[in-house]
């Protein structure tokens, strides 16, 4: 039987903003019952008052504070070691026959020097390489016949190493990632690995992004 509590819960469910905003107790719950009552009033196949849908949402922010945000709260606050890297370059280029006889050939420059940074990560179209910036002309001239379609310089890498049960709780990710977004941080790019994570930013971005992964540890 559906009632006003079950689908305002799942109306809010499927608008992750509106999810993060009311466990964070930052939206007035009468103004939001205004908006939505058309919604639940269809859904529900009759009149409601706007009261009950207060009442809803206030209890179920209550309920998503404690079952969402308190578990991801507790993965965060246990956030291995965070490294910085700075002078990189991404390159971009387009998925060849050819592209993986020209990364053996890198892999052989990068085994020359432990300390250059390197990542890789290809997609369906594209294959996308990070290097330390002294490998530039390598890359250059080892993928001389590429397709090049992006080269960003002057950027740095964030590597976050996560507990193991990021993988268990939902909504990690978005977590951190909503943070970065409203401190204005552009990511260039995004690689994982089961527990752990690299951005891409740029180099003036870098202290600002370090910061506002260092603060959720004390959330």
């Amino acid at each position: 039987m559906k009632t006003i509590s079950s689908i305002v819960e799942g109306y809010i469910k499927k608008k992750p903003f509106l999810q993060s905003a009311l466990s964070q107790g930052i939206i007035n719950l009468t103004s939001l019952s205004r908006i939505i009552k058309p919604d639940i009033e269809v859904q529900l196949g009759k009149d409601v008052r706007n009261g009950a849908i207060v009442m809803a949402l206030k209890r179920l922010s209550d309920d998503l504070e404690f079952r969402a945000t308190h578990k991801i709260i507790k993965v965060l606050k246990n956030i291995g070691e965070i490294t910085v890297r700075s002078s990189l370059t991404d390159f971009t280029f387009l998925v060849s026959d050819t592209i993986l006889e020209s990364q053996t050939l890198l892999l052989e420059e990068v085994s020359k020097n432990k300390e250059v940074f390197y990542t890789s990560s290809r997609g369906v179209n594209e294959t996308n390489i990070v290097v330390s910036n002294i490998l530039d002309t390598a890359v250059e001239r080892l993928f001389q016949h590429e397709k090049c379609t992006q080269k960003a310089t002057n950027l740095s890498s964030i590597t976050v190493k996560l507990p193991a049960e990021n993988v268990s709780v939902p909504g990690i990710y978005y977590f951190i990632f909503q943070r970065l977004a409203w401190e204005g941080i552009v990511l260039y790019e995004v690689i994982s690995t089961t527990n752990e994570f690299t951005i891409l930013v740029n180099d003036e971005q870098v202290d600002i992004a370090f910061r506002t992964i260092k603060d959720l540890k004390t959330l």
